[in-house]
């Protein structure tokens, strides 16, 4: 019997956590290039990306931004590319889609639904910060709303459309699937969907094994047959909830935008230390990691050749 392919998605920066937090967060182009080609060559088949200024960190959605290392992943990388569309809660919606309207991926995310967004608790573990924005960014989030509307949904639905771009539609609750059958039932997406499950966000879902089962269950109700499931836990959270998950069935999503931790106080170096950790527990379940060619073809993507970097 051939062994279940599991996906691997690395999330290798973002807009979660201040670069301060880790001396390991990529920030410049190039380290953010190299972190993804290291995640790649590690085993994940989908790289999960978002862009930094380099002076002072702070999260962008400048596509000059993105292009260098957009560029120089696609010349040393077959590795899938797939370009956020939530940015962070600042942004508008125009802001956020520019990436992906400029570069055309594969596959991009897509949040399905509002929710307070809240990162504030981070201050009680950290207290030293290297940018003057990065405290009063923390302490402002009690305040978050990240907004993702049905019209703006909508928008970002028809964006990809144009140019083939499917999505990675990320759950942060029990609503965000209900939402996502709204759509398929509208026939504004079609399957097979990738619905990345998103546990232990202050505002969404918990992290209880409970959660995690109502999750999937929901998911198969609502969408049959039409979905491939992967998950993602914050923080330390991460290895726990995406080990449980491979036991039902699903795809993982690691990175230090959702973890900066590789064990219990212990510091993650790299997004791809993250990605061989949970490929060694794939492999010890019995299962094997897709390559991108694999994920290309069980997500129905377009193809490499089809990208405009």
């Amino acid at each position: 019997m051939a062994k279940r392919k599991v996906i691997i998605s690395a999330a290798v920066t973002g807009s979660i956590h201040t670069p301060s937090m880790s001396p390991y967060l990529p920030v410049t182009a190039k380290e953010i290039g190299t972190a993804a080609i290291q995640a790649a060559e590690a085993g994940a088949a989908i790289v999960h990306l978002h862009a930094r200024d380099p002076e002072q960190g702070q999260p962008s959605q400048d596509p000059k931004l993105y292009e260098p290392f957009l560029t120089r992943i696609g010349k040393e990388s077959d590795v899938v590319v797939n370009i956020t569309t939530g940015g962070n809660p600042l942004m508008t919606l125009e802001e956020r889609l520019a990436p992906v309207a400029t570069f055309q991926p594969e596959l991009a995310s897509l949040n399905m639904g509002s929710i307070n967004f809240a990162m504030y608790p981070m201050l009680q573990r950290f207290t030293e910060f290297k940018y003057d924005w990065e405290r009063p960014y923390l302490e402002s989030s009690k305040d978050f709303v990240f907004r993702n509307t049905f019209g703006d949904i909508e928008r970002i639905l028809e964006k990809g459309a144009a140019s083939g771009t499917r999505f990675e539609h990320e759950c942060y609750d029990i609503a965000h699937i209900y939402s996502l059958a709204h759509f398929m039932q509208r026939d504004l997406i079609s399957g097979p969907l990738l619905v990345q499950s998103v546990f232990g966000i202050l505002g969404g879902i918990g992290v209880h094994p409970e959660d995690v089962t109502h999750m999937r269950r929901t998911a198969d109700r609502l969408l049959g047959d039409e979905y491939q499931w992967s998950v993602l836990g914050g923080g330390r959270h991460q290895i726990p909830i995406a080990t449980m998950a491979l036991a039902m069935g699903s795809h993982v999503r690691v990175g230090l935008e959702d973890s900066l931790w590789l064990g219990p106080g212990e510091l993650a170096n790299s997004s791809a230390a993250q990605v061989t950790k949970i490929r060694a527990i794939i492999e010890e379940l019995g299962m094997e990691v897709a390559t991108p060619d694999e994920a290309r073809a069980i997500l129905q993507l377009k193809g490499r050749d089809k990208v405009a970097f």
